[in-house]
């Protein structure tokens, strides 16, 4: 089993080297409009977006929106019917002359994607962790003055037309052999997410000072909830490349695309920094905490029907019968810059894998 992923830097709005509905999922986290830090390269696609900030910040918002709104009908040309787009997104408070505003980023991005014909399903509230003392903003103590602060981000969930058919007795195998287990479900498919932040600060020459990306625990997840091994999961905003990281992890194809060509070294050195038995322990981890989780339910008296025969271990339902792991066995970068992951075919989650290739 192998999978390939792409990197696309300097790219516009358009993504010209992926054809038409050609993916299954797209999971990303765009820039944020009205977070500060976002200013200079919202205003490098659109000059407006700078003129009219003081002025008009109303305006200057929609004119950031309207940027992203191409990308979202990228996603809609190159997605499959069926396919999915989920994007991490936080609204946004900011005071500009004296006025303290809320910009509501979800609810924009949720009509544009909507307009273009995705169909909106449940979203998803990321409520990050954080130990500030203080949960408001504002006067204090004094009524009329004071506002709640904003300790969410919203992961908006959208699909391409119906869902995905799986006609033949091959297909469903292969779905099947993607399921996650009872337990996980139960967690992921939950709409409130507990979820600590990861660390922001960017090292790099000529990089901004944060990455504003999301932790790994994020796009896994969602790659796993609506993908399938040998998928291709996009994100148009690639960043430090984390979406990447996780669709190697969980056995997807990827591509990504970023307009800042000081985070390609970035985006290479966390894939080639990867580390095979770190990768595989991550794998591992999820075997052994769902024995954990049969092992606690038999202690409590509770039946457990079913019996995965590859991972030759105890599962709750049916769905999770054919369930198969992949240990990588090697990550390779191919002339081209695309890289190339070799995977066990069948992992016996006992022992790790010999490394074959890794730079």
């Amino acid at each position: 089993m192998e999978t390939n992923h792409k990197i696309y830097i300097g790219a516009s709005q358009r993504m010209t080297e992926t054809i038409d509905c050609s993916v299954d999922l797209v999971v990303t986290s765009p820039p944020y409009p009205m977070i500060e830090m976002w200013d200079k390269i919202m205003a490098e696609q659109n000059a407006d977006i700078a003129n009219f900030l003081e002025k008009d910040p109303g305006k200057s918002f929609e004119l950031m929106h309207q940027e992203l709104d191409k990308v979202w009908k990228e996603c809609f040309r190159v997605i499959k019917p069926g396919g999915f787009l989920c994007i991490n997104i936080g609204d946004a408070t900011r005071t500009i002359n004296g006025n303290f505003t809320l910009y509501n980023n979800h609810s924009r991005i949720s009509k544009a994607c909507i307009d273009l014909g995705f169909i909106g399903l449940p979203n998803i509230i990321w409520r990050k962790q954080t130990n500030a003392p203080n949960k408001f903003m504002g006067s204090g103590m004094l009524p009329c003055g004071a506002y709640v602060t904003l300790e969410h981000e919203w992961i908006l969930v959208f699909r391409k037309g119906e869902k995905r058919v799986y006609k033949t007795t091959d297909a469903k195998h292969d779905r099947m052999k993607s399921s996650f287990f009872w337990e996980e479900r139960n967690v992921w498919f939950s709409d409130v997410w507990e979820i600590k932040g990861t660390k922001q600060s960017l090292q790099k020459f000529n990089t901004r000072e944060r990455s504003a990306a999301f932790p790994l625990e994020v796009p896994f997840r969602l790659i796993n909830m609506f993908s399938q091994k040998g998928d291709m999961v996009l994100d148009p905003f690639l960043g430090t490349g984390t979406t990447m990281q996780a669709a190697i992890l969980t056995g997807r194809n990827s591509c990504g695309y970023d307009i800042d060509a000081n985070f390609e070294s970035v985006i290479r050195e966390g894939i080639e920094g990867l580390d095979l038995d770190l990768c595989n322990g991550s794998i591992k981890r999820r075997f052994d905490s769902h024995k954990a989780f049969i092992e606690d339910r038999e202690k409590a008296g509770k039946e457990v029907k079913h019996y995965n025969n590859t991972l030759n271990y105890k599962v709750m339902t049916k769905q999770e019968i054919e369930i198969e792991f992949n240990y990588l066995i090697s990550i390779v970068r191919d002339k081209n810059g695309t890289y190339v992951v070799g995977y066990e075919d069948h992992s016996d989650l006992t022992t790790m894998p010999i490394k074959k290739n890794h730079f």
